[in-house]
């Protein structure tokens, strides 16, 4: 029996810091739910990156998650009203030495995020939305 495309509602979010403890619960359940474990720990981290960044590029203003799957895995998509594509860092190699542990720069040290998204994706990008905004999406392999 074939999968179809069994999209999820839509779960809308505030672009603020709680925003990420709200889509990790979501994600937790729904994961389970569909009986992915083994992939949990990594649909976890991308959608703390993808919400992170939606929240960061849009604060204070709405953000949304859908979580899908179809015949070929799992969709984490998030949504913001941004226009502006995101951008990945260029890919470099880092050692702790690179980084600046100070207490003053640990924000410093970020922007990594969708090198990250990438890394744990089977395929990932961007897709605007004609009523406005950008999908942010990942897809994984259950």
């Amino acid at each position: 029996m074939a999968m179809t495309a069994a999209a999820e509602p839509i779960m809308p979010l505030m672009g603020t810091p709680s925003a990420v403890g709200q889509a990790r619960t979501f994600t937790d359940i729904q994961i389970r739910k569909w009986g992915y474990p083994h992939i949990l720990d990594s649909a976890l981290v991308i959608v703390s990156e993808l919400v992170t960044n939606a929240a960061r590029q849009t604060p204070d203003k709405e953000i949304r998650l859908q979580l899908s799957r179809d015949d070929y895995g799992i969709i984490i998509a998030v949504w913001d009203a941004d226009h502006a594509l995101p951008e990945a860092k260029p890919p470099t190699e880092l050692t702790l030495e690179d980084l600046d542990l100070s207490a003053e720069a640990f924000d410093d040290n970020g922007g990594w995020g969708l090198r990250i998204v990438q890394a744990l994706s089977a395929r990932c990008g961007v897709t605007t939305d004609p009523a406005g905004g950008k999908w942010v999406w990942s897809r994984m392999h259950p």
